[in-house]
Formats: structure tokens, C-alpha cells, sequence
């Protein structure tokens, strides 16, 4: 009796798999699409691409190597460690992932790292072909950041740093940054230019900040998760170059941008710094760290600068309000009498309670409490802004006048 096998030959159907030829790879492999290599870690195989950017490497107009004097920015961030740490215990970090939930099923496919080797700036692009990569990912990450103490981010806090943080729980990998100091990029930037700029996305700061543009490669980060997603379906890795080149631009731009803001911080008036409204967003935040003296030079400055008549306003009152808080009560009267003559309400009430409280003359504290109520009476404002100086006003009125016995 023939078998199965005989009769399967006798109509020309082979059998087994000697006679089977590979399968062919549907589109080009990552190391053919982006210069790289596959490194082995106790977990398996990572995909790695390395840059290196040399000392004389400009990213637009800023350089991404030159020291950090970090003292201000460490004290925003409350973290001495930031201004201790030398240039080479510090690494810049971006993930690329399969989503923005930065849930439990959400991964990063791509994490870039960069940190200062030998006074350059090197680049590694951890890639993972296959979800079942991942552990060799994130081992192969923990290894290029054991050397660092601090980690540069541009919302990392909300997003990168937490989405790592459950990956390696997920796989019981001791998190490689756990201690390390965290400065995220991102708050200090909406401190900075959120008066000036529209936007303070990453790319945009890059652009009108640092004086840098990508170029054709770039594509957009809400096009990335899908990017990846068609590579795992069809095994074409052509359309990640431009995911590698986003990553890599992203995390370059963070050290530059680094650099800029420390320097910003460091030293105002050496060029860095020309608009007058970052004269002003620095004078805050030295003014909010008890720096006054600084801050008050740093208002002073906005001031001289061609500024819109409602930043003015608001500049001028920020720095008479700084002054009064120095005890330094002739400027502040100055910058009052000047902020009086130009229309706004809030500095004829600094006048009214200066000549109540401390020249103790009820009568010109009654004048510029009346020059407030014309103002507020006049102003384009809304009905409960209104209301709120009337009513102020019409209380310190009534004070005032029997005072004056009036």
C-alpha cells in the first residue's frame, strides 16, 4: 500500500523542506538604510548607529561642546548636582516610541544618547527590529549611560523618562538613571520665551533660536509611530532613515541648546542675549531666585530695548515692584512717576500708598488715588477688572479722607 508521501510525489508535490528556498526579505534591512552595527548584550543583539560630532561642530549658531556654567540653571532646577558634575557626566536622551499614551503598551522602538567622550560629543541610536529586541535595547542603553550622573531632557520628565522607567519594571532591568540629576529642558524654555514665541516645541527653538534648520531628511514626529509600524508589516527599513535623522537632530539640539541657556544665564549682555523680552523672562526668573540685583539690571535693560506698549507696561512694573521690595524707594518712586505719566492705573496706587504710608501726607496720596480713578473710569477694560480698581480705589478714598480729616 502506497503512503501518503508516494502518492503526494506522484502529483508532483514535493515534500519536506530540503527543497525550500529562503524566504526573501520584503525591503531593505536596517543596516543597509543606516550606517550601524549589531552589538551583543547578555540580552541578545541591539542594533546600534554611532555618530561622533568633533569640538569644532556647530549646531546653527551655538555649539553643542562648550562648558556648561550651570550655577543659575542648577538652582532653577534645584539640583546642586547639576552645577557640580563636569561636561563628560552628562547625557542627552530622546526616545522615538510606538505611541504618545506612555502606557504600559506603549515602547520606545529607537532611544538616542549622546554624552561627551574625550571632549567630543557622541551619538549612539539604539534600535530595536522586532518588540522581542527590547530587553537588548534597554540593556545596551543602561550600558552606553553607566558612565553619566545626569540626564538632559526636553520633557523628559513627563514623558521619556517614565515610559524608560516602565520598560525596564516591565523586564526587571535595574533602571540605569534612577539617581542620576534630571534637567529638563522644556519648563526653563517656556520661562525664557513663552513672552516672545508662538511655540516652544523643540524644532521651533532650534529654528529661532539657535539658527538651525534640517534638512529634506526630516519628517514629522506624528508620522514616526506609523513609520515603524509599516516596517514591522512589510520589513522595509527604507522610510526610518528619517526617524534616525529626527532622533539624532533632537537630542544634537539639546546640547545645543543647553549650551545656549547656560550661556544666556551666565552672561546676558555679552550678545547672546538682543530681544528685549528676554531681558525681561531672564529678569523674572533671576528676580524669582532672589538674585535682585541682576534682576533689576536685566529689567533695566528690556526697558531700554524697543518693546510693545503692554510688555512695557508690564516690564516697568515688575522692576519698580523690585525696587520697592530692595528698599531702594527712589528708584521705585522714579519708575512709578514715569509708568503714572504714560497711563497706568497700577502705578498711580504705588504712588497713592507711598505718600500715605511712608511720606505720611494723606492729601497727594488723595490726588494720585483720584488720577487712578479717572484712569480706571476711562480704560478699555472688562466690567470686573473695572469694578475691581473702582472698588480698591473707593476704599482707600474713604480712608484717606478721614484721614485728612477731609
Amino acid at each position: 500500500m502506497s503512503s501518503l508521501a508516494d502518492k503526494l510525489k506522484s502529483l508532483g508535490v514535493k515534500v519536506g523542506t530540503s527543497d525550500l528556498q529562503a524566504p526573501k526579505p520584503a525591503g531593505r534591512p536596517i543596516n543597509s538604510v543606516v550606517a550601524g552595527d549589531f552589538r551583543a548584550t547578555p540580552l541578545g543583539e541591539v542594533f546600534v548607529s554611532e555618530q561622533i560630532y568633533a569640538e569644532d561642530y556647530t549646531h546653527g549658531n551655538t555649539s553643542p561642546l562648550s562648558g556648561f556654567p550651570l550655577s543659575l540653571i542648577s538652582q532653577w532646577a534645584n539640583d546642586p548636582r547639576i552645577a557640580e558634575l563636569p561636561m563628560n557626566k552628562f547625557a542627552f536622551l530622546d526616545t522615538e516610541t510606538s505611541g504618545l499614551s506612555g502606557g504600559t503598551g506603549t515602547y520606545a522602538f529607537l532611544v538616542g544618547a549622546a554624552r561627551f567622550v574625550d571632549g567630543k560629543l557622541v551619538l549612539q541610536q539604539f534600535f530595536m527590529r522586532d518588540p522581542a529586541e527590547e530587553p537588548a535595547l534597554l540593556e545596551g542603553l543602561a550600558y552606553f549611560l553607566a558612565p553619566c550622573e545626569a540626564l538632559v531632557t526636553f520633557n523628559g520628565k513627563a514623558f521619556d523618562a517614565p515610559l524608560l522607567v516602565t520598560r525596564y519594571s516591565m523586564h526587571r532591568i535595574p533602571v540605569p538613571f534612577k539617581h542620576y540629576a534630571h534637567l529638563d529642558l522644556l519648563p526653563l524654555a517656556r520661562r525664557l520665551w513663552r513672552d516672545r514665541l508662538p511655540s516652544r516645541a523643540l524644532k521651533y527653538l532650534e529654528e529661532h533660536i539657535l539658527a538651525f534648520t534640517r534638512t529634506a531628511d526630516e519628517v514629522p514626529g506624528y508620522e514616526i509611530p506609523w513609520l515603524y509600524f509599516d516596517y514591522l508589516r512589510t520589513g522595509d527599513a527604507s522610510p526610518l532613515a528619517g526617524v534616525f535623522y529626527h532622533n539624532a537632530m533632537d537630542v544634537v539640539a539639546m546640547a545645543a541648546l543647553l549650551n545656549h541657556m547656560s550661556e544666556m544665564t551666565a552672561n546676558p549682555y555679552d550678545g547672546r542675549v538682543q530681544h528685549g523680552l528676554d531681558f525681561i523672562a531672564l529678569g523674572k526668573l533671576f528676580e524669582d531666585l532672589d538674585h535682585w540685583e541682576d534682576a533689576a539690571r536685566l529689567y533695566e535693560r528690556g526697558l531700554e530695548s524697543e518693546l510693545e506698549e503692554a510688555d512695557f507696561g508690564v516690564a516697568l512694573k515688575r522692576l519698580s515692584i523690585l525696587q520697592k521690595k530692595r528698599g531702594d524707594m527712589s528708584q521705585a518712586v522714579r519708575l512709578w512717576e514715569q509708568a503714572a505719566g504714560e497711563g497706568h492705573i497700577y502705578a498711580h496706587i504705588e504712588l497713592a500708598k507711598y505718600y500715605e504710608h511712608k511720606i505720611r501726607d494723606p492729601k497727594i496720596s488723595i490726588k494720585w488715588t483720584k488720577s487712578a480713578r479717572k484712569l480706571a473710569e476711562r480704560a478699555d477694560l472688562p466690567a470686573y477688572i473695572r469694578k475691581h480698581w473702582l472698588d480698591e480705589i473707593d476704599r482707600r478714598l474713604l480712608r484717606l479722607r478721614r484721614k485728612a480729616g477731609l
